[in-house]
């Protein structure tokens, strides 16, 4: 799931830049030539939507989603784990209603054959296609994560709950951070 994490961010990486590149030639050509290629707003809109339901797996697979952990630290080993748990399947919950709420946008898509109100009048379902695509992807990756805590902490291990799936603290972090500077 790690590489596919990678992946996720390299291809949002790469779609902000194009984007940004996209954005910067419409603004100069608007500028120097009275030319405008009337889709920048639009494109970007399409590129956020998806690249930041991209982002929600990544975040996931690194343990990134901000929580509180002020006082998490501070708790017994076994209310670490059960909290843990409880903030991973709370996840999958979320990843479920989100599932359940893009799948009325999508079916009210297809029911009205909606297009965007702009000069390239996109039919919305192909951006809202690859936007609920990575919803889904986020929906299975955090059932996945809550499953795999669920079965450890039925078979008791909750130190493995704990290891997999606590919030990363600063020095956890900075040491990823300097294994990343050592690897470039």
């Amino acid at each position: 799931m790690e590489h596919f994490a990678a992946f996720a961010a390299r291809l949002f990486g790469v779609a902000l830049v194009a984007l940004s590149i996209f954005v910067s030639i419409e603004t100069v050509a608007r500028k120097l030539f009275n030319f405008s290629f009337e889709g920048a707003d639009e494109l970007g809109g399409y590129v956020l939507a998806i690249g930041s339901s991209l982002a929600f797996v990544v975040a996931l697979v690194d343990r990134a989603h901000i929580r509180i952990d002020v006082l998490h630290a501070r708790f017994p080993k076994r209310l670490q784990a059960v909290m843990d748990w409880l903030s991973i399947v709370s996840i999958a919950g979320l990843g479920l209603f989100i599932l359940y709420v893009g799948r009325i946008v999508i079916v009210d898509t297809l029911a009205y054959g909606s297009t965007a109100p702009t000069p390239w009048a996109t039919p919305l379902i192909w951006p809202q296609a690859a936007w609920y695509a990575a919803l889904c992807l986020f929906a299975l990756a955090s059932i996945y994560m809550a499953v795999r805590a669920t079965v450890h902490v039925i078979n008791g291990r909750l130190d493995q709950v704990t290891a997999e799936f606590h919030p990363k603290g600063a020095i956890e972090e900075l040491q990823e951070e300097m294994e990343d500077l050592g690897r470039r």
